[in-house]
């Protein structure tokens, strides 16, 4: 049990170093963010039929769901409403550009718009491909 206690409090000293100068709402919608991009990342690894089918389903919504939302995420967009009861927040620096802010804030560069599209959905491509051979040729 101790272990499990330190665990979960190097967890949340993690969480605080990678979301400095947030509130508990910032720091748990970084957080969701983290896990859906780890997921993207390692989904398509998934030995079964099931999550592999699931995983084929979600990224191209993810995808659509962007194109739909303005290039925002629904995450943003829900931290926004939880926030100032709207589900767009001007003041939100993050929503419609997650990813670009936290290579701002964590390497000093912020990339642009065109870039941030090439590098979210060819990576999300490549990853949807791998994630389909593995269902066809890997499990049967």
């Amino acid at each position: 049990m101790a272990g499990e206690d330190g665990g979960r409090h190097e967890a949340m000293a993690v969480a605080a170093a990678v979301a400095p100068g947030r509130d508990g709402l910032g720091r748990l919608c970084l957080g969701l963010h983290l896990v859906v991009i780890v997921y993207f990342i390692s989904g398509w690894l998934a030995p079964w039929r099931w999550a592999l089918v699931f995983y084929l389903v979600f990224v191209p919504g993810v995808a659509l769901q962007w194109q739909f939302n303005a290039d925002a995420c629904v995450l943003n967009n829900l931290e926004s409403w939880l926030r100032t009861r709207q589900w767009r927040d001007p003041g939100n620096r993050e929503e419609g550009a997650w990813l670009a802010t936290l290579a701002e804030d964590h390497l000093g560069f912020r990339p642009g718009p065109l870039a941030m599209d090439i590098f979210s959905y060819a990576g999300l491509g490549t990853l949807w491909s791998m994630s389909l051979i593995h269902l066809l040729y890997f499990l049967h």
